[in-house]
């Protein structure tokens, strides 16, 4: 996170928005503490997965927004593939 240019207290509201964004998108229902988790971890989980792939990870507020975004949908929809 500090690599990203993003202090510890902005990756919990980054990670927080990130994951209520994907919250929403992916019509889900959890609190405000797991959105935070879902953010923070889904930021991580994209980044690794883009390092994988030989990108670029982006940088910055708005490039851990997206990231955690991405990250958090991803994490989401492994959920649900678990729970059946």
């Amino acid at each position: 996170m500090e690599s990203a240019g993003v202090g510890w207290i902005a990756a919990i509201i980054i990670g927080g928005i990130a994951g209520w964004l994907a919250e929403k998108f992916m019509n889900s229902n959890m609190g405000v503490f797991m959105n935070i988790v879902l953010g923070i971890v889904g930021a991580i989980v994209a980044n690794w997965i883009l390092s994988i792939l030989h990108i670029q990870p982006l940088s910055g507020w708005l490039g851990y927004l997206i990231t955690g975004f991405v990250g958090a949908c991803i994490l989401i929809a492994l959920g649900r593939l678990v729970r059946r």
